[in-house]
């Protein structure tokens, strides 16, 4: 692509939305970012999928940006870097969508073949699902797009079929009557994962039943009066006296007047309530259990949708919360009714619909969980699967442990979705990949060859959405029907996921890859589906409250990008919290309409990065270049020398400090340190680069710049260019190219990640106290009141330590060149009408044309004085363990030693000024 070369060129401000629309069109067109198997070593990550519902917020933000960022650093080191994108076809979430839109053209889902509404849900998804996808393209991300998968394509669905009967087939998977979690609203199970608990307040009803051919009562205390048509027994603990002469007899149950027997169970608690239980078999976890202890009655008296059926017998086809008040109103008039109390209690709810959880006893497919369990669980312990932060092993661990694994309930009462491969003639159950296959299953089984597919019926539920994506980092290299591709690319390198889907997704993807992944690839190929999982933290806002729209606390994350460009919301995302943590992003909210503004300090400072590294091009290709070489050292003024001097130290320090962030940057993002590895290099390019090194080499006013120099900062600038490039990769392309002619196809996107050579440290810390000394100069010159522009004489004591401080050619020159100082001198005493500070060890004394306040002096020294303390303090203590410096590498503990010196000799010098004054 053209670029531009003249500052004149090149607009006063950074266009994000302009650079970002051209260059990520460039990269599609340039096919960078699509992947095919090659020599090369791959890099692969398999995005979550993202619901086909869903569209573009903070959550994704973050986990997009820090899975492109690993992405393009991969691809900057020459590896086969392979990022597939995809969407799930999400069950319930977009199944609820289909049925509203049907219901708004007045078509009922009941009144629709099982095939009608398919194409009505497929259709839905080509309008209005991945749209998501789309948005994640103005974030940056550099997804493989034409690897595209969905859930439900066919290639997709037939490896959740092959599963399914492989786990069928060995003995893995079975129907059974089972209490579930029921959602009303969707009508389908959900597996104790899908069932998010939070305490609310709740009534606690007190109702009291008559004993049988008595005039006494028992009281119970409930918090679902409206069940009690469905009552089996009353229960009491066998230790409970106050209960002990109702051993054997029977109570009426209100409204319906049935006897059913008072019981003794252990599962009662004597504190709690009356000590009385009503046991509603069909209706409650803990009773339904208690129930088949002494063989009670099941009594089902709610429909699917959570109405009262005929076995109710009172308030028929009525909502079972209004049901309730119903209840509670007849209880009251009946004499029943005891009193009500206020409760806290924890209430299940559906994490799709938000509808109150109905334990129902229903019959579902169940996959054994025990095995799988333990193959999970061995993986990431053994750390064949690294975690990181690795403290989630711990929650990891306690999902998984023995005593609370549970078999999976994987089948659900939906349309959407694969349709579950079982096939049935009365009670016999036949799985197969196809309705030929279990015809002939049936024909020999049966004995009967004259059977047709007409005998048979099919199961009308699907699989959970999970038993399909748990095959991801399989299914989207069709790894189940052909195993070239994901030989290759299997397993992936990296998962980045959200710690709250970990046994959800994370963990069940890690017994599907040691499941199946030896019989596909063979035993000796790595069975992890990917080595490592970086968990990323919530987005929360200043409260600490999870951003949600339901909160009104989560900012439009496009209007975000619309304002502050992807860049800077990219930075203002990754520098707002460390690894692993939970991410504070700054979301105000406006105070008269308390909408969430799209407004972010951290995004602004994003930005503002943008725009200094864009003054910092602006300034470079500003500067009028010298036609002389100062390699003709007889032809070049004395002067001209200082300056070459300046400007080959600038370099080489610079180019030191490169090495050094390329070295820290590449270890960082190893680590999944990112946060850590943006600030640093935004403060080396920043700091180092446009506040420091820019101004050792700028040249005077209205003089030109050497060539070499030129040319070496423009090298210097494209490498730092490259090291950001995964975190804000827009400004680093158009920057790239403004800095120089770029042949075709040398993009920043494609070009080679810096290697970290090893680079001068005594030089780094040379030019380290430079900058402090100047900084104190500058202070200097601010509390004394002289002005910046005049040039003064700055000294230092005549010490062995300071000769050697400014022995490098170019370093005296360059500071006075940003000191703005006539000369450095070395002196044996301090002169008169000075002002002194301390760099280091040594003392400097800065010619004054003001009064000296002698008061603030002292204060100034007495604080550094007590600074210094403490960090001797501090090293005193490091080295006066023992075990530190028996244990430490001699290396460290050598460098603890210098520091203890070095600190004890600024506390005396400072000691010794505050004396003279």
């Amino acid at each position: 692509m053209a670029t531009t070369t003249t500052t004149d060129q090149l607009a006063t401000h950074y266009q994000p939305a302009e650079a970002e629309k051209r260059w990520y069109a460039h990269w599609l067109e340039q096919n960078y970012f699509h992947s095919e198997p090659d020599e090369r070593e791959p890099f692969t990550i398999v995005i979550p999928p993202p619901n086909v519902t869903g569209v573009l917020h903070m959550g994704h933000m973050l986990n997009n940006t820090i899975q492109d960022i690993l992405i393009r650093k991969a691809r900057l080191e020459g590896k086969n870097a392979c990022w597939v994108p995809g969407t799930d076809h999400a069950s319930i979430a977009t199944e609820a969508k289909v049925v509203k839109r049907l219901r708004a053209q007045h078509i009922k889902k009941s009144d629709l073949s099982r095939d009608e509404f398919l194409a009505h849900a497929f259709q839905w998804k080509e309008e209005y699902g991945g749209k998501i996808l789309e948005q994640l393209k103005r974030l940056g991300a550099s997804c493989d797009w034409q690897r595209t998968r969905f859930t439900m394509e066919d290639s997709l669905s037939e490896a959740v079929v092959k599963v399914f009967v492989d786990l069928h087939r060995k003995g893995r998977l079975y129907r059974g009557l089972r209490m579930t979690n029921w959602d009303p609203e969707a009508q389908t199970v959900l597996s104790n994962e899908e069932v998010i608990y939070s305490e609310e307040n709740t009534a606690l009803y007190y109702v009291q039943y008559q004993i049988e051919d008595s005039n006494e009562h028992i009281t119970i205390a409930t918090v679902r009066p409206e069940t009690i048509m469905g009552d089996s027994a009353i229960a009491v603990h066998p230790d409970d006296e106050r209960y002990a002469h109702l051993k054997g007899k029977r109570a009426i149950v209100p409204l319906v007047n049935r006897a059913v027997p008072i019981i003794q169970d252990e599962y009662v608690e004597i504190d709690f309530g009356t000590g009385a239980l009503k046991i509603t078999p069909a209706h409650d976890q803990n009773d339904n259990e208690i129930g088949e202890r002494h063989g009670l009655e099941v009594i089902n008296i709610l429909n699917a949708d959570g109405t009262l059926n005929e076995a109710a017998q009172i308030h028929v086809g009525l909502d079972r919360f209004e049901a309730r008040k119903a209840v509670v109103r007849d209880l009251k008039a009946s004499g029943n009714w005891v009193k009500t109390e206020t409760y806290r209690n924890k209430v299940g709810r559906s994490e799709r619909t938000d509808s109150v959880v109905e334990p129902r006893l229903t019959l579902q497919w169940f996959l054994k969980m025990d095995e799988f369990a333990k193959s999970a669980l061995e993986a990431v312990q053994s750390e064949e699967v690294k975690f990181f932060p690795p403290h989630f092993q711990n929650m990891y661990r306690n999902w998984l442990a023995e005593d609370n694994v549970r078999d999976w309930c994987i089948s659900r009462q939906l349309w959407w979705g694969q349709q579950i491969p079982a096939w049935y003639h009365g009670e016999e159950v036949f799985v197969a990949e196809s309705e030929a296959e279990a015809l002939a299953q049936a024909r020999e089984r049966l004995d009967k060859p004259d059977l047709t597919a007409a005998d048979l019926t099919r199961d009308d539920d699907v699989v959970d959405t999970w038993f399909s994506s748990w095959l991801w980092p399989i299914s989207v290299f069709d790894g189940f029907k052909d195993q070239t591709e994901l030989q290759y690319y299997y397993p992936t390198n990296v998962l980045v996921t959200g710690w709250d889907i970990m046994f959800f997704w994370v963990a069940r993807m890690v017994m599907a890859g040691y499941e199946w992944a030896p019989e596909l690839l063979g035993k000796d190929h790595p069975a992890m589906p990917f080595r490592d999982v970086y968990f990323t933290g919530m987005v929360r806002d200043e409260k600490r409250r999870k951003m949600s729209k339901s909160l009104g606390n989560s900012p439009d994350a496009l209007a975000l990008i619309d304002t502050y460009g992807a860049d800077g919301v990219r930075f203002g995302m990754l520098s707002s919290g460390a690894a692993g943590n939970d991410i504070i992003f700054d979301a105000p909210i406006d105070a008269k309409t308390k909408q969430v503004l799209n407004q972010s300090q951290l995004c602004e400072q994003g930005r503002n990065f943008c725009n200094k590294m864009w003054n910092a091009l602006r300034l470079l290709k500003g500067w009028e270049v010298s036609p002389l070489e100062p390699s003709d050292g007889h032809n070049v003024e004395k002067q001209d020398q200082a300056i070459t001097r300046v400007n080959r130290l600038a370099g080489d320090w610079l180019e030191a400090r490169l090495n050094e962030l390329v070295a820290t940057t590449t270890q960082n993002i190893a680590e999944y340190r990112l946060s850590e590895a943006l600030i640093n290099t935004y403060k080396f390019i920043w700091g180092d680069f446009c506040s420091w090194y820019l101004e050792m080499i700028k040249p005077a006013y209205q003089a030109p710049i050497d060539r070499p120099t030129l040319e070496r900062t423009l090298d210097l600038y494209s490498r730092m260019m490259t090291v950001l490039h995964p975190f804000m990769p827009f400004i680093t392309e158009e920057i790239w190219h403004r800095l120089r002619d770029r042949a075709p196809g040398e993009d920043c996107v494609v070009s080679s990640y810096p290697q970290a050579a090893d680079y001068d440290t005594a030089l780094v810390a040379r030019i380290e106290q430079v900058k402090d000394i100047v900084t104190k100069v500058r202070d200097a010159r601010n509390t004394a009141g002289m002005k910046m522009k005049e040039t003064l004489t700055l000294s230092v004591t005549d010490t062995p330590a300071a000769r050697a401080l400014f022995e490098r050619a170019g370093t005296t020159e360059a500071l006075v060149k940003m000191a703005n100082l006539r000369s450095l001198d070395y002196v044996s005493a301090e002169p008169a009408g000075t002002v002194g500070f301390i760099s280091g060890t040594e003392e400097f004394y800065l010619e004054s044309t003001q009064q000296i306040d002698t008061a603030a002096e002292r204060t100034k020294l007495e604080e550094e004085l007590e600074h210094a303390r403490g960090f001797l303090k501090i090293v005193d203590k490091k080295l006066g363990n023992e075990r530190f410096v028996a244990n430490a590498p001699a290396a460290v503990v050598d460098k603890e030693r210098q520091k203890q010196a070095d600190g004890r000799e600024r506390v005396r010098i400072l000691e010794e000024r505050l004396a003279k004054l």
